[in-house]
């Protein structure tokens, strides 16, 4: 009797092996395997001394968290495997590598102050994509996202500001502190092409371009100065950023 079960295992893993995934199951999580090459390869240059290439690679980062997720949309190939795949890219690329920026570029000189600021932000990031994985809540962020915490570490380093050891400290106290509250940050997730407001689009873009061409490398740092500070004051950008008459619009369409 176990011989014949052992027979029919091997013959449904057998069948299993010869099916094959579907291309727009398995392109969604090759992007998201480039999120974590952008991770590992941050970390890789950290131990070599070069932290602002690395603080690069988190901003490279991004671009790949943002596309998986659209392609899969786009493809329809979203899965529970990709989901908690990219929870795993993201705790390294922008949990520990920003993490590690800090500490390597300032907090190091402190000890075990700095060794544990740096652990509580990598920390407090992977908590706040565990409970972005359980609980799916419409609406603004609950918490700071972890990418946003990750970009603000690394637009400090890439700014060139100079950081006493105790403000990097703080920085990443604060920064995880965020991640894991319940203070609402904006989302543009449920903002519309239609009901998006151009002229201020076209104002924010107007106000990067001339951060960029006036602050340069200080740019990103000011950029996500202004997102935090915006969650802590209860600042909506997607309302913010739509019509008014987004609604009306839209049904005047469909008419």
């Amino acid at each position: 009797m176990r011989e014949e079960q052992f027979w029919e295992e091997c013959l449904v893993t057998k069948h299993r092996k010869k099916e094959r995934l579907p291309f727009r199951k398995i392109a969604p999580n090759m992007i998201t395997s480039g999120n974590l090459l952008c991770g590992m390869m941050g970390l890789i240059l950290l131990f070599h001394g070069r932290p602002v290439p690395a603080s690069w690679l988190v901003f490279i980062a991004v671009f790949f968290d943002f596309m998986d997720g659209r392609i899969a949309r786009r493809l329809g190939g979203g899965s529970q495997f990709g989901l908690e795949f990219d929870s795993l890219a993201d705790v390294v690329s922008f949990g520990v590598l920003p993490a590690m920026i800090m500490y390597t570029g300032y907090s190091s000189t402190l000890g075990v102050a700095g060794v544990l600021s740096a652990s509580f932000f990598a920390l407090c990031g992977a908590l706040r994509l565990a409970r972005f994985n359980v609980v799916h809540m419409p609406g603004p962020f609950q918490g700071l996202p972890i990418p946003a915490g990750g970009l603000f570490l690394a637009s400090a380093v890439l700014s060139g500001v100079p950081l006493h050891p105790l403000a990097a400290v703080f920085f990443c106290l604060a920064g995880g502190a965020l991640m894991i509250s319940s203070v609402p940050y904006g989302s543009l997730k449920g903002l519309r092409k239609e009901q998006g407001d151009r002229r201020k689009f076209l104002f924010i873009g107007c106000i990067v371009a001339a951060s960029v061409f006036s602050l340069k490398s200080a740019a990103p740092l000011l950029a996500m100065s202004v997102y935090i500070v915006s969650g802590l004051v209860g600042f909506d950008w997607e309302k913010w950023l739509s019509r008014s008459d987004g609604n009306e619009d839209i049904a005047e369409k469909n008419v």
